[in-house]
């Protein structure tokens, strides 16, 4: 079960940096985290009931997730840029 929710939880993050990055910009960092974890969480596929006790529990991987997106982000992005050049 956990390790399905951990995928999902990473599949979660990527579009909730991509969501965040285009509400509030490239500035605003510490806002666009907490965007992007409340929108993992709101978005979990569990019962209301669950979400935040499992929230809680999978807290600093879910913070994870939503770093290692952003790194990825930005990795395209720097990628893009460069083969513009």
């Amino acid at each position: 079960m956990f390790s399905d929710l951990k995928n999902t939880i990473k599949q979660l993050a990527q579009s909730a940096v991509a969501i965040a990055e285009q509400a509030l910009g490239s500035s605003k960092g510490q806002e666009k985290k907490k965007m992007a974890v409340t929108y993992v969480v709101e978005h979990l596929p569990l019962n209301p009931f669950f979400k935040g006790f499992i929230a809680f529990v999978l807290s600093g991987f879910i913070d994870n997730a939503v770093e290692y997106a952003v790194m990825y982000m930005n990795g395209l992005k720097n990628n893009g840029e460069k083969n513009e050049q």
